[in-house]
């Protein structure tokens, strides 16, 4: 495995070179550098620099002893800080490229990366991670080396408390066995759904679990041509049969509101109405849905994308993806992504987990509870990570392959 994102304390690292964050003058700096020097041997590594290495410009990278360290060779890039423009990322892909390529002048076999510039010099880790793996990959196509990159810092160490109950939530979610209930979309949840749905014949069963909510609307007979959008008498009744929301106002199985309640609409908290006045109850979420079921893929991630107010870059860094792949998405309203992007673009977009599984099943695609993957997706979602690093890291730990690298 050449590449890997380890999280761990880089001077710790049993590889044979670790990779520091320097400055252009011999002196040392917070975050990595501190840390590198202090475990080396703080006097001995300054003064190899002052008298052997000198000025080393921004982009530029120069190799140490590792003195008091496991690691046989300390290779110093010179980091760049960020002003986001062209120019930092120019330097820092130079950082990458000159430490990657003195360690195989210097023969090095394996070699440990931090985020370069993302600590104290203020590069979104996003963007910096997206920077290291294009560099390193590019690297790996012709060289042979084993490279690790290194996560260590507040941010990482704060996501702990989230992440803990990860396993008693795989042990309540993972299935073992794939069963008929395998792709199941946008069904709602809950104990009193599990037991009405285990009352149904399988055939139904299994149909109604495959299909997507809205889609399961309108086969209940909520049409727009009905008055008041009511549901036609010889139409079952849809929300005897489906409580979808907690928020409803109305019970479930009452098909009409009472003759008091048509004359004033009911209200969700944020002052929207509940329903048309005569019983029909629309959950707000429903409504949106609604208003973008013919979306593709490609059109209702941009709605999403603009109804949360982000831009372009936050959300391809965040997922991790390539800028050309993501303008490929964009404009091309019937791209068809594979799974592990549409993934990555659901945590890159902030998605919470009603909008991943109603975008996923856009391309086809749903989050599988045989998928040990699709899980621990979930999880992170469901629970607001929105960190592909970390994501990378616990898909390691369990034995699978990962997203990222």
């Amino acid at each position: 495995m050449p590449l890997k994102i380890v999280r761990n304390d880089i001077t710790k690292m049993n590889t044979e070179a670790i990779v520091n964050t320097a400055n252009d003058h011999p002196t040392v700096g917070a975050g990595c550098d501190s840390a590198v020097y202090a475990a080396a041997g703080f006097d001995e590594l300054l003064k190899y620099r002052t008298e052997k290495i000198g000025f080393v410009k921004e982009g530029d990278a120069f190799i140490t002893p590792g003195f008091n360290l496991s690691a046989k060779y300390i290779i110093h890039a010179v980091s760049p800080h960020y002003n986001g423009d062209e120019e930092s990322e120019k330097l820092l892909r130079s950082c990458y490229k000159k430490s990657l390529a003195l360690a195989k002048e210097n023969k090095i076999k394996s070699i440990s990366f931090p985020l370069i510039s993302t600590g104290s010099f203020g590069y979104p880790k996003e963007e910096g991670l997206r920077i290291a793996l294009d560099e390193i990959n590019a690297f790996l196509l012709t060289g042979e080396m084993s490279v690790y990159v290194v996560v260590f810092d507040d941010e990482s160490a704060g996501l702990s408390s989230k992440l803990y109950d990860l396993e008693s939530f795989i042990d309540s979610n993972y299935v073992e066995k794939k069963t008929d209930e395998e792709y199941m979309l946008g069904a709602p949840t809950g104990a009193a759904y599990a037991s009405r749905m285990s009352d149904l014949p399988r055939e139904r069963r299994n149909e109604r679990q495959r299909m997507p909510l809205a889609e399961r609307l309108f086969k209940k007979g909520l049409k727009s041509e009905t008055h008041h959008g009511s549901l036609k008498e010889s139409e079952p009744d849809l929300f005897e049969e489906e409580c979808l929301s907690e928020d409803v106002i109305y019970p479930c199985g009452e098909n009409e509101a009472p003759a008091s309640r048509k004359t004033e609409s009911a209200k969700f908290k944020d002052g929207s109405p509940t329903d048309d006045g005569y019983g029909i109850v629309y959950p707000k979420e429903f409504k949106e849905r609604l208003e973008h079921l013919a979306d593709t893929y490609s059109e209702y991630l941009m709605y999403l994308i603009k109804e949360k107010g982000l831009k372009a870059p936050d959300v391809y860094n965040k997922a991790c993806i390539d800028k050309k792949l993501f303008s490929k998405i964009k404009t091309n309203k019937n791209y068809h992504p594979d799974k592990r992007t549409a993934l990555c673009l659901c945590i890159g977009a902030r998605l919470n987990l009603d909008q991943t599984k109603d975008l996923l099943a856009r391309a086809g695609y749903a989050l599988s509870p045989a998928d040990l993957t699709d899980v621990i997706f979930e999880y992170f979602i469901e629970y607001e990570i929105y960190d592909l690093i970390e994501l990378d890291i616990k898909l390691e730990e369990y034995g699978l392959p990962c997203i990222i690298t």
